[in-house]
């Protein structure tokens, strides 16, 4: 099969097209062909040198999830299972790759009125937007400030806050992602790159507070934002975009009763992960929730979807197609 290899940690050049044997599927595992694989920064984080935070030494084969139809199933799964469109979710390895092997219990049916690349645009986003917005309870009427609307999770939390009723201001850089992150459903919007940003913000939630944060930037920009936030305000800090997570101070989360989730709060067990993940593509399957793909990229193009990653020229997902 056609895979894509890291031969070692470095930047974007460093993914190889390469070919490999026919994954075989353990007792309690499918081989999908996959019609569509998600990428995300993460991947770009792990083959720039981030790969022994989380076990990963080259050469591997990167990606975490991918939509396609089941080719094989191994001795332990229910042979029906073949010929099915299914979401290998996240927690798979190995993704980028023209077949891949997953784990029964990380297995999540397509809908028939949902296509495969949207359901692989949802794999990673999808969950991990639903169960903030969960966890976030966000109600009708709160201010809620969304850092980095433009990108593939944050054109989903868009649509979610507006849906539960919110204030929606969305924060990205640039007119392109402003336009579309207003088109999703955000009352207002905010160009962070500009140096009064923090200003504009204000005046988008009529100087109140901000009720809800949902930061998935980071660094510096996640900090000055979190000044916004008002007592007993719920914050999300699960981004890295801006070089690393926002830093807050404990003292003052503490006095003002500031709840705080963590990027360790939207890692999911399997179970929990295949919830989450079956509601979201439930809702863009029904046209609740639309994931934005900007960019296809041939498999063998994995190069160059990292780089229009990393050089935060995608607007929602790019994915690859082998």
């Amino acid at each position: 099969m056609r895979a894509i290899e890291v031969n070692g940690f470095g930047g974007p050049e460093v993914l190889v097209p390469v070919e490999r044997p026919d994954p075989v599927p353990g007792a309690d595992d499918v081989v999908i062909r996959a019609a569509a694989i998600d990428t995300i920064y993460l991947d770009t984080l792990i083959r720039g040198g981030w790969g022994e935070a989380f076990g990963v030494e080259p050469p591997y084969v990167p990606g975490g999830a991918a939509a396609g139809t089941v080719e094989s199933v191994g001795s332990g799964v229910d042979p029906t299972w073949t010929g099915r469109r299914v979401l290998a979710g996240p927690g798979t390895t190995g993704a980028y790759a023209e077949l891949v092997r997953t784990a029964i219990d990380r297995l999540v049916p397509v809908p028939d009125d949902l296509g495969l690349p949207e359901a692989a645009a949802l794999a990673h986003d999808g969950v991990t937007a639903t169960g903030l917005v969960e966890a976030m309870e966000i109600t009708l009427g709160e201010r809620v400030l969304i850092l980095g609307a433009g990108g593939g999770m944050g054109t989903l939390l868009v649509q979610m806050a507006h849906a539960a009723g919110a204030h929606v201001i969305g924060a990205a850089r640039g007119v392109e992602k402003l336009d579309l992150v207003k088109g999703l459903g955000a009352d207002a919007t905010v160009d962070y790159s500009e140096t009064d940003w923090i200003e504009r913000v204000r005046e988008a939630a009529d100087r109140r507070s901000i009720d809800v944060l949902l930061d998935g930037v980071g660094g510096e920009l996640g900090a000055a934002a979190f000044a916004l936030v008002g007592d007993k305000g719920r914050v999300s800090t699960h981004g890295v975009a801006a070089g690393g997570f926002a830093r807050l101070d404990d003292d003052v989360v503490r006095a003002r009763d500031i709840t705080v989730r963590g990027i360790e709060h939207v890692q999911f067990e399997a179970p929990e992960m295949v919830r989450l993940a079956t509601r979201a593509l439930a809702e863009a399957a029904a046209g609740r929730l639309r994931p934005v793909i900007d960019k296809q990229f041939d498999l063998s193009e994995a190069t160059a979807a990292h780089r229009a990653i990393e050089n935060r020229t995608v607007r929602g997902k790019a994915l690859l197609i082998p």
